[in-house]
């Protein structure tokens, strides 16, 4: 089975660290007014649920590169995302060089991570499966922002979960940014034996479609991953263009109103360009 040392959600505040929210203002920890916290997780997780049923009818493309700067070795990846006649999502790699790393190799769950990790959602479906705790208000560049730490409850086999920090706009109620890391880890055995498959901590960033919806537009990570035979450092960067939406016989609902459907849309500037 899958292992790792995961911390609680309390001990969250300790893990993120000083450079990864240098973006922000500082944090106030007060209380949110005229509304609870118990109520903002309810009303955010409701939008996710929005969002995600949205986000399921657009393409994009993705474009994913990784780099250990120590020694040059590099990973690189570019897909359209689009439907096919049968209005099913399919993936389809438009370049994808040969691999030059050295001491990493990509697993499923690296890739599973670029298509589903990075882009976390956090909807009503699933946030019983997560403690989640108040952390306090941000500004984030224009936005007022309600921050959440939150871990998962406990590590089922075979699924992967999402452990961090995210701030919730709070005139939208969307999350609007995430940073944390993906778990669970695999790590060595006392002796320093047993496959590894560890994990860097990553920012991913969004910014409004359609006027509506939140959708990541950028990732990136900077991290050193310990293995037991060394130290890799780590740069890893993805960006997600050219988000269009296709016909479809779903309805997309914002704010209990359905959505005319449309063709291509127009992506308002992010409040906070991402450092490229």
């Amino acid at each position: 089975m899958l292992s790792a040392t995961l911390l609680t959600v309390v001990a969250l505040s300790s893990w993120l660290l000083p450079n990864a929210l240098a973006d922000e203002g500082p944090l106030d920890p007060s209380q949110p007014k005229g509304i609870t916290p118990d109520e903002i997780i309810q009303r955010f997780a409701a939008k996710e649920k929005e969002f995600k049923e949205a986000y399921d009818q657009y393409g994009y493309r993705e474009t994913a590169k990784m780099i250990t700067p120590d020694d040059g070795g590099q990973f690189q990846e570019v897909f359209d995302v689009s439907f096919d006649d049968r209005g099913r999502r399919v993936k389809n790699v438009v370049f994808a060089p040969l691999p030059t790393l050295e001491r990493l190799t990509m697993t499923r769950e690296d890739f599973d991570d670029l298509e589903n990790g990075f882009p976390m959602v956090l909807t009503s479906d699933d946030i019983g499966q997560y403690s989640v705790l108040y952390a306090g208000q941000q500004q984030e560049d224009e936005l007022h922002c309600y921050v959440f730490d939150i871990a998962p409850k406990q590590i089922e086999k075979n699924k992967r979960y999402f452990q961090g920090r995210i701030w919730v706009d709070d005139h939208d109620f969307q999350i609007v940014k995430t940073y944390g890391q993906m778990v669970p880890e695999t790590r060595a055995n006392k002796k320093g034996k047993g496959q590894e498959n560890l994990f860097p901590k990553f920012t991913t960033w969004r910014q409004q479609v359609d006027d509506k919806y939140w959708f990541p537009t950028y990732t990136r990570a900077d991290d050193t991953l310990h293995f037991a035979t060394g130290d890799v450092r780590i740069r890893e960067t993805v960006k997600y263009e050219n988000y269009r939406r296709f016909g479809s016989n779903v309805k997309i609902t914002y704010e209990g109103k359905e959505l005319p459907k449309g063709a291509d849309q127009k992506d308002k500037q992010p409040p906070q360009q991402p450092p490229q």
